[in-house]
């Protein structure tokens, strides 16, 4: 007995068992069947019985199995990773994009790794999908909102599966919201509202989503037989909406305004408030995106919406035709949809 101030010391565990990881051969021991047959579940074989797998799949999930990825990439030649090329940005367009991909691959069972790129160009995509194709990914997604980075992808390898997410054309395969269709919705809308024409604040020109939101802008005012004014400039941040809010401010003729994302639209409603001018009582203004904290904009911002979550689907689904040896070169538009609030109240 040890006297009171000692503490009697317990010896470690000493055995393997208790320190390693769970093996295949573990599996293999509690289900019952060999260490090949173990693999062939793993490994999604079609050779073995259904209530061999099931009890397999249950002495996996017993003794918290990890297969080893690296091993199963040498037998198989599959990684189970797809590859994804960004640009480095926290706006809400290409984080969305990005998060609505990663659902839909890890809903298929695969893991996402992802390169961005600072400046986009032929270069620095180049350079992401080689890194990329280095780890082993089997295919690759690049967001392509940029005008440089739609470039790029004309010289982008064959020897990989690729998809592109945005406004990129060619021979690319790509996956985007119609936003051309989305800035007619937003502008249809205001000119129902017995507006002659519509203020636009677009994003930047180097940008395709950009671009396509003044094209449908534009050539909607144009069908309607109403002239459109002056186009003023932002660069996607809430201080050049503020900007753009404060000229607009001093327009005797103000009364609709198509804003090209969200985050302008606020620094807009900003500048308006300060210069005395409140919506909708003043003018009505669109937004787009439909950012989460859209609804509780003052007043609630009526804006467009994009679904990430189908643009994700729709992408993982384009690249996995294209992984299986199934895909055909072309462009997926996925439609936008108005999310009318009280900005665009009627007078």
């Amino acid at each position: 007995m040890p006297n009171g101030s000692e503490i009697e010391q317990v010896p470690e565990a000493t055995t393997s068992s208790a320190r390693r990881a769970p093996s295949l051969t573990d599996v293999a021991a509690l289900a019952g069947v060999s260490h090949m047959t173990v693999s062939r579940v793993i490994n999604d074989s079609e050779v073995v019985r259904p209530s061999t797998r099931e009890r397999v799949r249950a002495a996996i999930e017993t003794l918290g199995y990890r297969p080893n990825t690296a091993a199963r990439a040498l037998v198989t030649g599959r990684t189970g990773t797809l590859g994804v090329v960004t640009m480095d940005s926290t706006l809400y367009g290409p984080a969305s994009t990005l998060y609505g991909i990663e659902c839909a691959a890890r809903d298929a069972g695969f893991a996402i790794t992802v390169a961005s790129v600072g400046q986009p160009g032929r270069g620095s995509i180049a350079e992401a999908v080689e890194t990329l194709q280095r780890q082993g990914v089997e295919g690759i997604v690049v967001i392509a909102p940029h005008v440089a980075t739609a470039e790029a992808l004309e010289f982008a390898p064959h020897d990989i599966p690729l998809v592109a997410v945005g406004g990129a054309a060619g021979p690319t395969p790509a996956v985007a919201v119609d936003q051309y269709d989305g800035a007619r919705l937003a502008t249809e809308h205001l000119l129902s509202l017995g507006h002659e024409t519509v203020w636009h604040v677009a994003g930047p020109a180097d940008w395709l989503e950009a671009s396509e939101r003044e094209r449908g802008w534009r050539e909607t005012l144009k069908a309607h037989g109403a002239r459109p004014p002056r186009l003023i400039r932002g660069d996607w941040s809430p201080r050049s909406g503020y900007e753009a809010g404060r000229t607009l401010a001093a327009k005797r003729d103000l009364g609709a305004v198509f804003v090209a994302n969200d985050q302008m639209a606020l620094g807009l409603l900003r500048a308006f408030t300060e210069a005395g001018i409140s919506a909708p009582a003043d003018f009505h203004v669109v937004g787009f995106d439909d950012i989460p904290e859209a609804e509780f904009f003052n007043p609630p911002l009526t804006t467009v919406r994009q679904d990430f979550t189908a643009v994700g689907r729709r992408t993982f689904a384009l690249l996995s035709e294209q992984m299986s040896g199934t895909g055909r070169p072309g462009s997926e538009r996925i439609a936008a949809e108005l999310i009318v609030r009280q900005s665009t109240s009627p007078r």
